[in-house]
């Protein structure tokens, strides 16, 4: 039978303003307004709401307010881990796990509330048995399973600084990251099992052991099946087998709002990746807040499981940090360690939905991708078990297509759950939290975002700098929120920080995004605005893919172009100039797909390789790829193409020409062929 669905969490927070503070509003907008406008009131209730403890008093919630620099909660002191632990007691009670994992050959660990505390407890005196202290870094390489949980809690506890790239990445894009934030200790798998394969991965550990002269101790994740031993310092195993006195006794420690929590990477266009530092406080209160627009809580009773939340991520994704997240609120979090499809020979995209049923799922999230692949494959969930338990499907990475989100709700009709609830987000790694997001008790509409999230001063902006409606503009946020970046780990002055956000609105938080908000609320993002490489919600920056891809020496210079649009799937054009005694033969794509998959990841393979007769660069040597990007995407050449600011302005017309071609195949958001000026 479906679970029972109680008063919205959202509403329950509008009942509780009402009750504490004798604020009502007419609606959500009206709620949503006052969130963005009395930014103080608003965090503080969220702080007295969730009930978030310190042991020192502050002076307000907002204390300084400025983009960047806001200064939140003076005084508090917090602790991400404690706040998961405080749910421990109530949670074991009820028979609730904190964790249920699987992989993909089926093996399933259930771990309890209190099994997680001691393993974490444990873990955090091996690390500070090897000299782990406050404000040291942790680096990690691992899979979407336990351990990942288990070592990411254990940091927060002691205060150190978290960072994980995923084992799907290549080495050179995980040296790129850890090498600039010097970690102590490394945390790493051994082996790994995806898409039926299992990839072993000791020689890229000790490629790193090698990059990274900081390290003091390696602790693996042993493969069985290991001829060596990479484990410098204890096991993963050993380093949570305690079960003594010191382990009962400890304790998280309080930390300031601001002590730096983990670095997550956010590539750019130039340069290596951005080691983004965010705070404890930052990223609690934020995570309490979207809580309850995934109307996320112990709240939902199915027999006793509980609230059973999974979302499909990688650990090198944001979205793995927000699934973690959902221990706060005292959730079961389910993870799927494995390829969601099953081997690429035989694509299986029921794998995930198998999952959710046998383990009882009553939250399911994906990328957009996902649900589109699945749309595709012309997959039949009612085929998948008892799927009666899930509420709500979320969606998030690129914009989800009406007609996916049409055939999901279809899907879900035919078992028996009329109007599933798509909670469709957009957010992103650089805030750890959502610009536009879901609210139950809203309508839905396909292909939009219920509304924009509370305390996010989130705006559609013109050229010119000004707000717009039912246009679509660049999305601004107006308005300082606790999770915004601390800053860049090295960032010298803060001047790559304010470059990334605050270039083009000096003080006005610019994402990067094209978005469209409604006169309802609603909110539609087009896709990337700048030339990051945003492929099924992992970013990547072109530097990286160039590094790749120009270490042949049959490639002169590349240009990349991701050409993700509403409705569609990221689409990458990627433009090689080789050498001239070289042809675009089937022998250097594969090489060029190779260095890709190798150093980087093979989600960020290009759909084309084009043989160009010259990648187009300014005077100053910097490639033109925010011009080249909206030519594709059919903007007036006149208004994108300046040939005086060319050094090669002679292959400005066969981009034209290219550019011409491929627009001609396409449609514009509205059905009608575009016609540009091109």
């Amino acid at each position: 039978m479906p679970i029972a669905r109680p008063t919205p969490q959202i509403r329950r927070y509008q009942e509780w303003l009402q009750s504490n503070f004798g604020l009502s509003f007419q609606d959500y907008n009206h709620l949503w307004r006052w969130s963005v406008t009395d930014l103080d009131a608003f965090w503080r209730s969220i702080w007295q709401y969730d009930q978030i403890e310190s042991p020192t008093p502050f002076e307000g919630a907002l204390c300084v307010d400025r983009m960047p620099g806001a200064v939140w909660f003076k005084g508090a002191q917090v602790n991400y881990a404690r706040h998961v632990f405080r749910h421990a007691d109530a949670a074991e009670a009820r028979g609730q796990p904190a964790i249920v994992s699987e992989n993909e050959l089926g093996e399933t660990r259930e771990i309890g509330w209190l099994e997680l505390k001691r393993q974490v407890a444990s873990f955090a005196l091996a690390l500070r048995s090897l000299g782990v202290e406050r404000g040291d870094r942790v680096a990690a390489y691992l899979t979407n399973g336990p351990e990942a949980v288990v070592a990411f809690l254990a940091c927060s506890s002691l205060g150190a600084v978290w960072s994980v790239c995923a084992p799907d990445m290549g080495i050179q894009a995980v040296t790129d990251r850890f090498v600039q934030i010097e970690p102590k200790i490394l945390i790493a798998v051994e082996a790994v099992l995806y898409a039926g394969k299992r990839l072993d991965r000791r020689a890229t550990i000790e490629q790193l052991q090698k990059a990274l002269p900081t390290l003091r101790a390696t602790i693996a994740v042993e493969n069985a099946h290991a001829l060596r031993k990479l484990s410098t310092g204890p096991t993963f195993a050993e380093a949570i087998s305690r079960a003594d006195d010191a382990v009962a006794a400890f304790e998280p420690e309080w930390l300031p709002f601001d002590h730096p929590i983990w670095v997550l990477y956010s590539s750019g266009t130039t340069g290596l990746p951005k080691p983004i530092v965010h705070g404890q406080g930052g990223v609690l209160l934020t995570a309490m807040a979207s809580a309850k627009h995934g109307d996320l809580g112990a709240s939902y009773s199915d027999e006793n499981f509980g609230e059973r939340f999974h979302w499909y991520s990688s650990t090198g994704w944001v979205m793995w940090n927000a699934q973690v997240s959902g221990l706060l609120s005292g959730t079961t979090i389910c993870l799927f360690d494995g390829s969601p499809s099953g081997p690429k020979e035989s694509p299986d995209w029921s794998v995930l939905w198998r999952f959710a049923a046998r383990h009882r799922v009553t939250f399911f999230g994906a990328g957009a991708a996902f649900f589109a692949n699945c749309k595709k494959a012309g997959l039949q969930i009612a085929s998948c078990g008892d799927l009666s338990r899930i509420r709500a499907l979320g969606s998030t990475g690129s914009p989800l297509a009406e007609d996916v989100q049409m055939w999901g709700t279809l899907q879900f009709d035919a078992i028996g759950t009329a109007n599933i609830w798509w909670y469709n987000i957009s957010g992103g790694t650089d805030l750890f939290g959502s610009f536009c997001t879901g609210n139950r008790e809203l309508p839905q509409i396909p292909g939009e975002m219920q509304c924009r999230q509370l305390g996010s001063a989130v705006e559609a902006w013109n050229d010119a700098g000004q707000p717009v409606i039912d246009e679509v503009g660049e999305l601004v946020c107006t308005r300082p929120i606790p999770s915004m970046p601390l800053y860049f780990w090295g960032d010298q002055d803060n001047q790559r920080y304010l470059s990334s956000y605050f270039d083009m609105f000096p003080g006005i938080w610019r994402h990067g995004d094209w978005i469209k908000i409604t006169s309802n609320g609603g909110c539609i993002i087009y896709g990337r605005s700048d030339a990051t490489v945003n492929r099924f919600g992992l970013r990547m920056g072109t530097s990286e893919i160039y590094s790749a891809v120009e270490s042949l020496p049959e490639v002169l210079d590349s240009l990349i172009l991701d050409l993700e649009y509403l409705g569609h799937p990221s689409r990458l054009l990627l433009f090689v100039a080789l050498r001239e005694d070289c042809n675009l033969a089937e022998e250097i794509i594969n090489r060029i797909q190779g260095a890709i998959r190798s150093r980087l990841s093979p989600r960020f393979l290009p759909d084309d390789i084009i043989h160009a007769p010259a990648i187009p660069r300014t005077l100053s040597g910097k490639k033109q790829e925010v011009p080249m990007k909206k030519l594709f995407l059919g903007h007036p050449v006149e208004k994108v193409i300046n040939r005086e600011t060319m050094a090669n302005p002679q292959c400005a017309d066969w981009y034209i020409e290219q550019a011409r071609a491929h627009v001609a195949g396409r449609k514009t958001l509205d059905g009608q062929k575009i016609d540009r000026g091109i």
